[in-house]
């Protein structure tokens, strides 16, 4: 084997997946750093506050190293792969519909402006069933609304949809206590 036939076999040096991947393990020295920080209670015998904080932890470090380790050995996209042109369409509806959120969810409320937005993004990305998506974008909104209002107290932008399903629960609640 001659020395050109070497250098060709030794696989390059994947340069951004290197990068992404000593990114992503500081993230997880971050992470590991502000768990140190979390106060512990004597009191937790084993699951306490920085369990899943550490779990995290760990994934984004093997993550990160399976990833160096790809890069070192020259990345995972064949070279003969052709780039696609980049469809600008898309990427702008996709934009509109993020901007749209943040510009709606003030008047109009979390549901209502996270559901405009996933039809649009649905859209950007190709589909053309938007009755499905506004029930499937309602159904995850409704879910991630009543997760954070309900289950942990905390206010993300209530608007008409939700203000009259708290109000419509609240009732039902009520006769149930009788």
């Amino acid at each position: 084997m001659s020395t050109s036939d070497q250098q060709a076999a030794r696989p390059r040096l994947a340069v951004p997946e290197l990068l992404i991947g000593i990114g992503l393990l500081a993230c997880a020295g971050a992470v590991a750093w502000q768990t140190l920080s979390i106060p512990v209670s004597p009191l937790y015998s084993k699951v306490g506050p920085t369990v899943f904080p550490y779990i995290t932890m760990v994934g984004m470090t093997v993550l990160s190293l399976l990833l160096i380790v790809a890069a070192l050995r020259g990345g995972w996209q064949p070279e003969e792969e052709k780039e696609t042109p980049t469809d600008w369409r898309a990427m702008g509806i996709v934009a509109v519909g993020l901007v749209a959120n943040l510009v709606l969810i003030q008047p109009l409320g979390f549901t209502a402006a996270s559901v405009i937005m996933f039809v649009l993004i649905c859209h950007g990305f190709g589909s053309r069933h938007p009755l499905r998506d506004v029930l499937l974008g309602l159904i995850l909104a409704l879910a991630a609304y009543f997760g954070f209002a309900r289950a942990l107290g905390v206010n993300i932008g209530a608007g008409f949809i939700e203000n009259q399903l708290n109000t419509g629960l609240d009732s039902i609640i009520r006769m149930l206590r009788g």
